[in-house]
């Protein structure tokens, strides 16, 4: 019963239909949507596009963008609100591309790569635009409840997770079944779910609509005006810019080889020839270690310090990565173990490891958010974590290319996969970067902190928390709990 008294506990500290709106973007549009989407997708550009993989490597990192531009989506939730509301109406039009998008590309049929692609970035542009959205209420809920910083974040991370083992386990049986091409069109019919929930999640979050509209084109300008100063003081502070800095590095360095690895398991001569239905029980097994890799951070490590948490998940972040390379030189099969339950195994250890280096880094974020501009400037270090994000996926497909490993010449991808892992370690030299504070300090200073809150209590009506409750009788009720 303890995993439902802590969202009990979770409801009555926020409001109810925000624990509704974590679960439907993170649980729904991010976890369910993007399991579907990320299988369907592989396959959609191996077999019907007949994609190389470094190309493959270069259209995924093309999704990013309208991760890159989750500042822009934070400015317009933060300061311009759409006939009195700050938050639903984002919600709704982030729900409406994102059906919109789905729906285009399966009812079309076979398209040109580039209307294809455009359509797929439709769909990412929609969890992104709902992801700043819902990200806001969670950087603000954050700061003034310390306590409840690394809850939130582990209510994110099951609901992620547990959305994607569904999508994970269900998408393998709809391409083994129906075809890549068949489907990726029933896959992308389903993908119009989720958004259709945000469109619902638009009309019933609790947010009290502003009484002067009149002023509201003013008032928009001038908060516009003080988070572009606010974002400009607090970025250049020490504490800011340098977490921020490692978080960029520690993404772009790890580059991805993920096609390489894709093309390699599933080609019939070279690798071990996964069918579709097995990859995605891989994934799926992925997905229920990341929910191993949530609890473990909420059971033991999220009263860890920052610094030698992310030090230590770093060091086994490298090390795990050391498995990719046993399996694509068939170590495995010399020691006697099968490539079925190696690549399992293997696909548990990594995720769980990623999981708790992957969570502290977004408590993190939102200790570094001031008030008033939360959503903007969680939005801008989102943006740092997709350009991290662009940059090891485009390394990885430059690498890939370089290394001249293509849909049937494996030869050199374990040397990509051994500098890979070689640059994975070289990050522990950032490690200075990180902050030594504890994961419910204050880490800006109080000036900062608060500078941007005054401008925005007039017309920030979405009621979140309660108001009169105070972090130190929250972390009673925690311990309690």
């Amino acid at each position: 019963m303890e995993p439902f008294q802590w969202l009990q506990m979770l409801s009555s500290q926020l409001n109810p239909t925000f624990i509704f709106g974590v679960v439907v973007v993170y649980g729904f549009s991010q976890g369910l949507s993007g399991s579907f989407f990320k299988v369907v997708t592989d396959y959609y550009w191996k077999d019907v596009q007949k994609v190389q993989p470094s190309a493959v490597q270069l259209y995924m990192g093309l999704y990013y963008i309208p991760w890159v531009m989750k500042p822009i989506w934070g400015l317009f939730t933060d300061v311009f609100p759409v006939r009195g509301y700050k938050r639903r109406p984002y919600f709704i039009v982030a729900g409406v591309l994102g059906c919109v998008s789905a729906l285009m590309i399966a009812l079309l049929g076979k398209v040109p790569i580039a209307v294809a692609l455009s359509c797929l970035i439709g769909i990412t542009a929609g969890v992104a635009i709902a992801d700043v959205t819902i990200d806001a209420c969670i950087a603000k809920n954050s700061i003034e409840i310390r306590a409840l910083a690394p809850d939130m974040q582990s209510l994110c991370g099951f609901c992620s997770s547990l959305g994607a083992l569904i999508g994970y386990s269900s998408s393998g049986f709809f391409v083994h079944h129906l075809g890549p091409q068949a489907g990726l069109y029933v896959s992308l019919v389903l993908l119009a779910v989720p958004p259709a929930l945000l469109i619902v999640l638009g009309f019933v979050i609790y947010e009290v609509r502003s009484t002067s509209l009149q002023s509201e084109k003013k008032k928009a300008v001038e908060g516009l005006q003080i988070a572009l100063r606010g974002m400009s003081k607090t970025i250049k502070l020490p504490q800011v810019w340098k977490p921020s800095l490692y978080m960029y590095l520690s993404l772009a360095l790890s580059i991805s080889t993920h096609e390489g690895h894709f093309y390699w398991y599933t080609d019939p001569k070279a690798g071990p020839a996964f069918s579709q239905e097995f990859v995605g029980i891989i994934y799926a097994v992925g997905a229920l270690a990341s929910i191993a890799g949530v609890l473990i951070y909420q059971k033991a490590l999220k009263n860890c310090p920052f610094r030698s948490l992310i030090l230590y998940a770093q060091l086994l972040y490298g090390m795990s990565g050391m498995l990719d390379l046993t399996f694509v030189l068939r170590w495995n099969l010399a020691l006697g173990i099968p490539d079925y339950f190696f690549v399992i195994a293997e696909e548990c250890v990594t995720r769980i490891i990623s999981r708790i280096r992957w969570m502290p880094m977004i408590v993190l974020s939102t200790r570094l958010c001031p008030l008033g501009i939360e959503g903007t400037f969680f939005a801008l270090l989102m943006c740092i974590d997709s350009l991290g994000a662009l940059s090891s996926k485009w390394g990885g497909g430059v690498l890939l290319h370089l290394f001249h490993v293509t849909r049937t010449d494996f030869t050199n991808l374990w040397l990509v996969i051994l500098i890979r892992n070689f640059l994975r370690f070289a990050t522990l030299g950032l490690i200075f970067l990180v902050p030594r504070g504890d994961q419910t300090d204050s880490l800006i200073p109080s000036d900062v902190l608060t500078a941007n809150s005054a401008a925005s209590l007039d017309d920030d009506g979405l009621e979140l928390v309660p108001v009169k409750e105070t972090s130190e009788e929250v972390q009673l009720l925690i311990d309690e709990k």
